[in-house]
């Protein structure tokens, strides 16, 4: 044995090189995965804050979307605008989406959601446009806002 060099050994553990290769291979591959993963997460992250971004520019451009966030509106008094309706619509829809993806773990996840959504259901024209809307919604996502609403 002790005149094997080098050469004699590796062409005697062929296999075991080889199979050692194959296992590197896959932790690679398996690791880069993992890594396209969280780069594509923080990605998803980035383009719904976008979409917050865009819809919630809205409320501060327009006047007439003003009274939203207004704890005191008295929707008794001034009814709920249309303008108000699709506003909060389109906040509602854009939660289902972001609630979607957070189960769908396509996304890291976000902090306080669940502060955001009961500070802002609480309000009267969100909370009135949620019982309007909430029949148009599945189980799942209306049990997750229900829940956030009810949370101490």
């Amino acid at each position: 044995m002790r005149g094997m060099g080098v050469f004699d050994w590796i062409a005697q553990h062929s296999d075991l090189l080889q199979n050692l290769g194959i296992i590197s291979g896959f932790l690679f591959t398996a690791h880069s995965i993992r890594r396209e993963g969280e780069a594509r997460k923080i990605g998803n992250a980035m383009e719904m804050t976008q979409h917050h971004h865009t819809i919630w520019k809205q409320a501060y451009e327009r006047p007439e979307l003003s009274r939203i966030l207004d704890k005191g509106a008295d929707l008794e008094t001034k009814p709920l605008t249309n303008e108000e309706r699709l506003f909060v619509t389109l906040l509602i829809l854009h939660l289902d989406v972001v609630h979607r993806a957070m189960k769908a773990k396509m996304f890291v996840k976000l902090g306080g959601v669940r502060e955001d959504i009961k500070g802002f259901f609480s309000l009267p024209i969100p909370k009135a446009v949620w019982e309007t809307a909430k029949p148009l919604h599945d189980e799942v996502f209306i049990r997750f806002v229900e829940t956030a609403l009810t949370k101490e």
